[in-house]
């Protein structure tokens, strides 16, 4: 149980890349073991969060009294935002295309994002 939408939303963001990491790994591997004479690219992964207290907390190492009582499974791509492999960026609200996906919305936003993403 989360105490805070911050907690949540770190939470959300921990089971999301638990999907993403292993396939990052995939493609490492996969460039590892057949070598091609192209330029390969590096796989980098960007995740858009629209909670500044979720980003800070998967940013910055120390933790505070508000946030050590989050278990340590939640913590488990912290090494990967510090290499730089997944880089947590900030998106406005307005502009958080799954929120038309996973929330009621008001009419004007949710025709906004439906365009966004839909194009219509």
């Amino acid at each position: 149980i989360a105490l805070s939408t911050a907690e949540a939303e770190y939470i959300a963001l921990s089971q999301s890349l638990r999907e993403v990491i292993p396939l990052m790994s995939m493609m490492k591997e996969l460039k590892a073991t057949f070598p091609i004479e192209i330029q390969i690219p590096n796989f980098n992964c960007t995740v858009h969060e629209d909670n500044q207290s979720c980003i800070s907390m998967a940013t910055k190492q120390k933790f505070s009294p508000r946030t050590k009582h989050i278990a340590l499974k939640y913590h488990h791509f912290r090494s990967y935002v510090n290499s730089k492999q997944i880089e947590v960026h900030y998106i406005n609200t307005q502009d958080q295309i799954a929120d038309a996906l996973t929330k009621p919305l008001g009419a004007n936003l949710f025709f906004n994002l439906r365009k966004m993403l839909m194009g219509w």
